[in-house]
């Protein structure tokens, strides 16, 4: 939502609606900064659980709660790398790194990485996976180190993979899987 968040506040401002402060961090973090008092006029999260946490704490007017967006799960490359394998149950992801490590928003508290976890633990291939991971704090830093090359795949949203400029989208996760 960066991008499309950062245009939509430009031309709020621009319309004459006044500057719009945003803030960019992983659902985690920023319910629990709002949750602790922070302000905030809108609060857009990737994942409904952060969002129940927000209401438990009284963070949200529970009549403004709606369910916005959605997004896919890609899995990504380097664009200039070979990298080839499909989505499948017990598919072969810990062999196709070698010994390049798969990179994806840390489980603990970002949305995309709870998902990626959920889909591969679906597909019963975490544990083979979880030692190559590299957990990073959101999902724009997961798209980093596969962008730089650093990594040797990456599980990312495909709205993430789409602005990424040396990566291409390798397969899609299915979404009953997360």
């Amino acid at each position: 939502t960066t991008d499309a968040v950062t245009a939509i506040a430009k031309a709020y401002a621009a319309r004459g609606g006044g500057s719009v402060r945003t803030v960019f961090a992983s659902s985690s973090t920023l319910a629990r900064q709002i949750a602790q008092g922070a302000p905030a006029d809108i609060y857009l999260s990737a994942n409904p659980d952060w969002m129940d946490d927000l209401a438990g704490h009284n963070g949200i007017e529970p009549e403004s709660r709606v369910d916005l967006l959605g997004n896919s799960l890609v899995l990504i490359a380097p664009a200039n790398r070979p990298f080839a394998i499909d989505i499948a149950p017990g598919f072969a992801l810990a062999d196709a790194l070698g010994d390049g490590r798969l990179a994806m928003g840390d489980p603990a508290h970002v949305p995309a990485g709870t998902y990626a976890k959920a889909a591969l633990v679906s597909l019963g291939v975490w544990t083979e996976v979880e030692p190559k991971a590299a957990f990073a704090a959101d999902v724009r830093a997961a798209l980093a180190l596969v962008d730089s090359g650093e990594a040797a795949a990456g599980i990312v949203y495909g709205t993430d993979a789409a602005i990424g400029r040396n990566v291409r989208v390798v397969a899609t996760f299915p979404t009953g899987l997360y």
